[in-house]
């Protein structure tokens, strides 16, 4: 009797224990962001800098919007200052964010010359308003001469 007694107790408390444990991972499910939601954060806190772009800068034209030169210069000038940091194709690299993301490609040249005049710092953008205004808008050009671009995810990646 008193080992079905025994028997009894120690089944209950191992099924109240899994009952807790089960109840547990059902919260933590509920408070885990879906993958959607963890994008758009992450996409947010990467190009939420587009949107602090005061509405006068981003409302400035680019003066070599017709320029035929300006996005072969504007190419030259990437490979030299900002392809170490987002990627020979500006697809992103260790450093820097996707530059042919639809949020950079729908930004306003404005609002491009602006992120590159005044840099990112605590995200590691230097600022370039040392670089003169025509050098960054023919960079800008180049930027907007890209097009959007998604990156391929890891797991549909064609491997080798």
């Amino acid at each position: 009797m008193k080992l079905a007694l025994s028997l009894l107790l120690v089944s209950a408390v191992l099924l109240c224990a899994s009952a807790v444990l089960a109840n547990g991972q059902n919260a933590a499910k509920d408070n885990k962001p879906n993958d959607d939601q963890s994008k758009d954060n992450k996409s947010a806190e990467i190009y939420g800098e587009l949107a602090k772009a005061p509405e006068k800068a981003s409302k400035r034209v680019n003066p070599l919007e017709n320029d035929p030169e300006a996005i072969a210069a504007g190419r030259l000038l990437f490979e030299d200052h900002c392809a170490e940091c987002h990627g020979d194709k500006a697809e992103g690299g260790k450093k820097g964010p996707n530059l042919r993301a639809p949020e950079v490609q729908n930004a306003t040249q404005g609002t491009l010359f602006w992120l590159l005049t005044n840099g990112v710092v605590r995200k590691g953008m230097p600022v370039w308003s040392k670089l003169p205004g025509p050098q960054r808008w023919q960079l800008v050009r180049y930027l907007k001469s890209l097009g959007v671009v998604q990156p391929v995810p890891a797991e549909t990646a064609i491997k080798p």
